[in-house]
């Protein structure tokens, strides 16, 4: 099979080589420490464009010129090269097995396709003899992809058209599996089924193979636009990602059955815009760090990061350009879970992507869709290649990554070591995880904050050093009711009332606000936590004879009540099991947008197209205080109550207000058009920048200084009620205007950890779903697979913080798992678009609502 080596047995290499070049630092605490060094590079005989090369945990592999093998140890390239003859034909195709012992190593040609112990050929080489490999293929064509199995048991070889499945021990074709129409430029082995091989190919669509049978599962669509070029198995969850040669990438999941799902797609080329607008606003924040800290007398600094739509991007260096997926590889953990010790889910269930474009590499956070950091080839002199042809990207451990990679043009191989705990530094100085947020108050309340109104009130009414006696009282009065006017009656004695008429007793909002959570007294049913999630239709109910459009549903906190607002200007009270007639409530003049409950499940509020606000006796029809055009300039598009019912906080125009509200009980038959509720005005706090707030989000079941706000340019911004204003803004958290913020609100039946209440869900039209936590305002997963493109179809979160459930217009609803991408019910059955939904509070039931008015709930 060829010669051996020359001299000692270690090849005379005419490969020029440099030593490691620097190629960029951090500086940290007067120490600068390396993030990527290009240990050595290789120039062979002829160009290595568009070959399939090999890297893994240990060696390196490239055809050194057409037909010999040069594998080279990562560690020590120069010392312990190997050069394995063999070929008579130009290499095509290089790969590595799974296994490191024995390592294997696959070289494929025209002629033969051989496979090579590195081991044993080295031993063989120590010992003056040729180092041999194994051909299990002869003459299969022109090879363009290897993929050793899991157990590096079998060998899938891409030539041509067609799949050939190989033995690793001999020559022996196992199967050929054909059907593409175009030339197979990868296939990979699903690491959790070993039958189940996965294809792509120039002719754009994807197939899934059984090998145990040899017949096709499942075979795609047309993907893309342009030609499918590589392919990644995830070694997590059950899915592939699929990467295109205009720089789209997608995620798929496995399905039960003949089946696959798309649940993420990428766009890398509006990925990178956003990753280097974040980088710019960077720069532009610490040059102004200093007169940032001047200016701010509070613990938060007003950040902002910046719009991927900046008119000096397209001119600038970053001017973005169709970005070819030439090679990706899986990486177990996230750049920013090696630094922060996060024990939530969004760290330990999450996994990012390495992916190798000819101009730099992405590291891809596959839960959100994200760049999470990025090495641009330009931005550094040092390397040897500028634009690459091909990659091989291989790692044994969480500290670095190793990539092999060839010229696009010329003839040089490069070694790069990417170094992840550097790297994972310089992506958090770009965040703003300093600035922690929390949900949960952590601080006491400040004497100047809003929400201290009783306070400074009860301040304002008694001066101190100053008291004032009822003589002097008097004495301020009006003249005509001076003491010397006998018939004023000021001085005498009150008369006493013959009789007083019997009416309805008192009941102030004191009283009502002490028996808070009264009604749960004696409950000591849980939530339970580890519940199936609820799929089963158990009942179905029509709101109205006509089909009315239900705006908006919600749980009382007992779980007992759902309040359903409807187009059609009224509202409705079930029980919680849908049965017997609703309470109806009416009164607005417009369709009712939002509803929401009281603590102590006594009384609701309703928000209305016509400009109005009304509080709702639970047990009545007759509305407790009503908010008119007076207030709201526009139509509240989200109101609620808020500091565990304290307050009132609803939105107008591009502002949010907070009220101080009282509610009298009291009812004298006589005087019944007399009512003693008001509402006070706190503040208004204005949302920069946007015409009009879409919706907003505070926590009522326990003390949280946070609102949060998203408006119509596509922006979201927290306002921290404590010190009374903005503190953060995100431009563009979503590519459209977010039509609803949920929060996990939690349950009174439910015990989560207090960091869940940190997370938080955004949803936008064509733009999916994401979650996101408050502490590092970060979005840490995204949703995809249900239809949304014209309806806002809104969102719930379950009470034990495990399920998400969202409308979709394709008539269903769709229930996710909060730590998967992929959703786990599609609850089909519905008549018209799923617009809003809930869950219960108490138990494990979901109620949807849809645009023609039925309402079904579903059990577990």
């Amino acid at each position: 099979m060829g010669d051996g080596g020359r001299g000692n047995g270690f090849p005379d290499l005419s490969l020029k080589m440099w030593g490691s070049t620097t190629i960029e630092q951090v500086a940290e605490n007067g120490y600068l420490k390396e993030v990527i060094t290009e240990k050595h590079c290789f120039q062979s005989k002829t160009p290595l464009s568009h070959i399939q090369l090999a890297c893994c945990w240990q060696y390196c592999a490239f055809p050194r010129d057409k037909r010999d093998v040069c594998v080279c140890n990562i560690h020590n390239p120069i010392l312990q090269t190997l050069e394995l003859k063999g070929h008579h034909r130009s290499i095509t195709a290089l790969a590595f097995g799974n296994h490191c012992e024995p390592t294997l190593l696959c070289s494929a040609a025209e002629d033969y396709i051989i496979i090579w112990d590195i081991e044993a050929c080295r031993m063989r080489i120590q010992q003056g003899f040729v180092p041999r490999g194994t051909v299990v293929g002869t003459l299969l064509g022109n090879v363009l992809y290897l993929c050793f199995s899991p157990d590096d048991q079998t060998l899938a070889t891409c030539a041509d058209n067609k799949i050939y499945v190989l033995n690793c021990k001999q020559e022996d074709i196992l199967a050929v599996l054909e059907g593409h129409l175009g030339a197979v430029t990868a296939a990979e082995f699903c690491p959790c089924q070993l039958n189940i091989l996965v294809s792509i190919s120039e002719d754009r669509t994807f197939k899934v193979w059984d090998l145990t049978s040899n017949s096709l599962l499942y075979q795609s669509a047309v993907l893309s636009a342009s030609p499918l070029l590589s392919l990644c198995m995830d070694n997590r969850t059950n899915q592939f990602i699929i990467g295109s040669a205009n720089g789209q990438l997608d995620v798929f999941t496995f399905l039960d059955g003949q089946q696959c799902r798309r649940v993420l797609h990428i766009d890398l080329q509006k990925e990178q815009q956003k990753y280097y607008c974040k980088i710019q606003q960077k720069v532009r924040l610490s040059e102004n760090a200093d007169v940032e800290c001047m200016n701010s007398q509070s613990n938060y600094k007003n950040l902002h990061y910046s719009s991927p739509y900046l008119n000096d991007l397209e001119s600038g260096p970053r001017a973005c350009i169709e970005l070819p997926i030439l090679r990706m590889s899986h990486c177990e953990y996230l750049l920013s879970s090696l630094l922060r010790k996060d024990s939530s889910f969004t760290s330990e269930s999450s996994s990012s992507l390495w992916v190798g474009t000819i101009n730099g590499l992405f590291n891809i956070n596959l839960a959100t869709g994200e760049i999470d950091a990025t090495v641009q080839f330009e931005d550094h002199l040092g390397l040897s290649i500028q634009t690459a042809g091909s990659y091989a990207i291989g790692s044994r451990n969480t500290n670095k990554i190793f990539c092999l990679l060839s010229s696009m043009f010329g003839k040089h191989i490069a070694l790069l070591e990417v170094h992840m705990h550097e790297l994972a530094k310089m992506c958090l100085q770009n965040s703003n995880e300093e600035e922690s947020l929390s949900v949960i108050a952590r601080s006491p309340l400040l004497p100047t904050s809003p929400l201290n109104c009783d306070l400074k009130q009860k301040e304002k009414s008694k001066p101190v050093g100053h008291p004032k006696s009822v003589a002097s009282s008097i004495k301020d009065k009006p003249v005509v009711f001076h003491t010397k006017v006998k018939s004023s009656g000021y001085t005498s004695a009150p008369r006493g009332n013959m009789f007083t008429p019997k009416v309805n007793p008192s009941k102030r909002v004191s009283s009502v606000m002490k028996e808070k959570n009264s009604s749960l007294k004696g409950v000591t049913k849980e939530y339970p936590l580890d519940s199936l999630a609820p799929s089963r239709l158990h009942a179905r109910v029509a709101v109205s004879n006509q089909p009315t459009p239900v705006c908006c549903i919600q749980y009382s906190g007992d779980g007992k009540l759902l309040a359903v607002g409807l187009a059609d200007k009224t509202t409705l009270v079930y029980n919680s099991s849908l049965t017997g007639s609703p309470t109806v409530f009416k009164g607005h003049d417009g369709a009712v947008n939002c509803v929401g409950w009281t603590q102590n499940n006594k009384w609701f509020l309703t928000a209305s197209e016509d400009r109005s606000l009304w509080i709702w006796p639970v047990h009545g029809t007759t509305p407790a205080l009503m908010l008119g055009a007076e207030t709201f300039l526009k139509p509240a598009r989200s109101a609620q109550f808020y500091y565990m019912d304290k307050f009132l906080l609803f939105s107008s125009g591009s502002e949010f207000q907070l009220h101080r509200y009282h509610l009298d009980t009291s009812r004298d038959d006589i005087k019944s058009y007399k009512r003693k509720s008001r509402s006070r005005l706190i503040g208004k706090f204005k949302m920069a920048g946007t015409q009009e707030i879409s919706c907003l989000s505070a926590v009522n079941d326990f003390y949280s200084y946070i609102v949060l706000t998203a408006g119509t340019n596509r922006a979201l911004e927290v306002f921290d009620l404590n010190v009374g204003r903005s503190v953060v803004t995100v431009p563009d958290a979503h590519a459209r205007p977010v039509h609803q913020i949920c929060q996990n609100n939690g349950s009174v039946f439910s015990t989560q950890p207090s960091e869940s209440y940190n997370l938080f869900l955004t949803t936008a039209i064509m733009d999916g779903i994401k979650l996101w936590d408050l502490r590092t305002l970060r979005s840490v997963r995204r949703f995809e697979g249900h239809h949304n493109r014209c309806h806002p179809c809104r969102i719930a979160l379950s009470p034990c913080g495990r399920f998400l459930a969202t409308g979709s217009e394709d008539k269903c609803a769709y229930l996710f798992e909060i730590g998967s991408n992929n959703f786990i019910h599609k609850l089909s059955g519905h008549t018209e678009t799923v617009i809003t939904l809930a869950f219960s509070s108490s138990v494990p039931k979901l109620t949807t609502a849809t645009l023609d008015g039925k309402l079904q709930l579903f059990v577990p």
